[in-house]
C-alpha cells in the first residue's frame, strides 16, 4: 500500500512498488488526463509535476513517487501560470489532434514556474522531450512566449 500526494489529496494506493505512477494515476486514482505514448519516457505525454518539476510518470515507479508532492494535468487547474498558458494555447489555435498536449502544458508551466520570461532556446530545451506527431511546435513556442508576458 502506498500512500501518495495527488493534487493536493492523500491516496491510498495498493499497487506493486514498480508500478509506473502513469498506470496508478490513470488507472487507480482515475486521473485520465495524463496519456500513455510511448511507455519509455520519450515522447513527453505523460508528462505530470513532482515537487514542481516535469516528469515521465511512465518510467516512475510509485515507490519512487512516495513522499513528493505530484501534481497532474487535472491539478493544475487553478494555477495562475496555467491558466496562462491554457489561454494562450487556445488564443493561438495550438491544439490538433490534441494527444500530447497535457503533456505539453505541464512541461510549459514547469518552465514557466521555473523561468518567467525564457527565450527560444529555453524553450526549446524544456520542450525538447514533448513529440507532437500533429507538428504545431513553431505554435506551442509562441504560445509559451504569450503566456509569459
Amino acid at each position: 500500500m502506498y500512500d501518495l500526494v495527488v493534487n493536493g489529496t492523500t491516496m491510498s494506493l495498493d499497487v506493486p512498488a514498480d508500478t509506473p505512477l502513469l498506470w496508478a494515476l490513470r488507472d487507480s486514482c482515475q486521473l485520465t488526463g495524463t496519456k500513455f505514448g510511448c511507455g519509455i519516457g520519450l515522447c513527453g505525454a505523460c508528462t505530470v509535476h513532482i515537487d514542481g518539476r516535469a516528469v515521465r510518470s511512465c518510467v516512475l515507479a510509485v515507490e519512487d513517487a512516495k513522499g513528493h508532492e505530484i501534481r497532474t494535468i487535472e491539478g493544475v487547474a487553478d494555477n495562475a501560470v496555467a491558466v496562462r498558458v491554457r489561454k494562450a494555447w487556445l488564443d493561438l489555435e495550438v491544439i490538433q489532434c490534441g494527444y500530447c498536449q497535457p503533456g505539453q502544458i505541464m512541461s510549459a508551466v514547469a518552465l514557466l514556474t521555473q523561468i518567467s520570461k525564457p527565450n527560444d532556446s529555453q524553450i526549446d530545451a524544456a520542450m525538447s522531450g514533448n513529440i507532437c506527431r500533429c507538428g504545431t511546435y513553431p505554435r506551442i513556442r509562441k504560445a509559451i512566449h504569450l503566456a509569459a508576458e
